[in-house]
């Protein structure tokens, strides 16, 4: 094949390379592991110690979503030191603390990363913007595998839902309608950024909520992860269904005609509804099942 003698074409050749060879290298190579709550299965907490490095595996727990974070870190510390880590200790930080060198010195060679359940906004009030937060995040893209469960699984998506609701008052009917702009959300630490998590979701009955959000976000997808349930996150940005119930997924990017009527609900034709169980494979980017 003949090179064009054309004076530019050897740098756009060059400057092309360049590009793809920065976004492969800067492409996450680790996993996230989103529980959707309740019991951690054997068969989670086991896929964890396995992709944090099994025996050689370092974790650590951050805590303090939890209203009790000391305790909670003492148990979920222990509890993953029981499958036979090499280490796993918790972090019950400030946000002060989080961007102290010393913090960061503890950090190195951790292998996993584990979020606790309780109020996904203290984690994020903790953590966001944090250096803790960049350096979990060089984690991830080493290799490493960042979980949590209930609170832990909402701060994975950059549209994190607090759990509140702006309009709806009424704690006794919560999130009991489709109503437009009703449903409270922050920003998340963002791992994955093609989705909205929710958890929980079945056994609370959070359809509305997270229908309400991806008819306000239809670019994104929401995954609602049941309790005893996880998603497993592969760098190629496809999940499997690890766990004893299922996991729902909204897709509203092809609906038509979403709209609100006189009472401010909201109202869509052609949502898609999936609904996987264990072994179940999805394309986040496809926005297809695969297996």
């Amino acid at each position: 094949m003949r090179l064009s003698k054309n004076k530019y074409h050897l740098p756009f050749i060059l400057c092309a390379l360049l590009f793809f060879s920065a976004a492969l290298f800067s492409a996450p190579k680790g996993k996230l592991l989103i529980i959707g709550g309740g019991e951690r299965t054997d068969e989670i907490m086991k896929k964890f110690f396995e992709l944090a490095g099994g025996k050689n595996a370092v974790v650590v727990v951050f805590p303090m979503a939890s209203g009790d974070a000391e305790e909670t870190g003492i148990e979920q510390s222990r509890q993953i030191r029981d499958l036979g880590v090499k280490q796993s200790f918790y972090l019950n930080i400030t946000k002060e603390q989080a961007n102290s060198d010393s913090i960061l010195q503890r950090l190195n060679g951790v292998t996993g990363v584990f979020y606790s359940g309780g109020d996904q906004v203290l984690l994020t009030k903790a953590l966001k913007g944090t250096k803790t937060e960049q350096r979990v995040r060089e984690i991830y893209n080493a290799g490493g595998v960042i979980s949590g469960t209930s609170a832990g699984a909402a701060v994975m998506s950059e549209i994190m839902i607090t759990g509140e609701e702006l309009i709806n008052k009424d704690s006794s009917a919560a999130f009991s309608t489709l109503l437009t702009n009703n449903v409270e959300y922050k920003t998340g630490f963002g791992f994955v950024t093609d989705a909205i998590i929710d958890q929980h979701f079945v056994v609370r009955k959070r359809h509305n909520r997270l229908i309400s959000l991806v008819l306000e976000n239809p670019k994104l997808l929401g995954v609602g992860i049941d309790e005893s349930t996880s998603i497993l996150v592969y760098p190629n940005k496809t999940f499997e269904v690890i766990g004893e119930s299922v996991v729902c997924v909204y897709d509203a990017t092809e609906a038509k005609n979403i709209s609100t009527n006189k009472n401010n609900y909201l109202s869509a034709n052609s949502i898609k509804l999936h609904i996987l169980r264990q072994g179940q494979k999805f394309d986040l980017l496809k926005k297809k099942v695969i297996q």
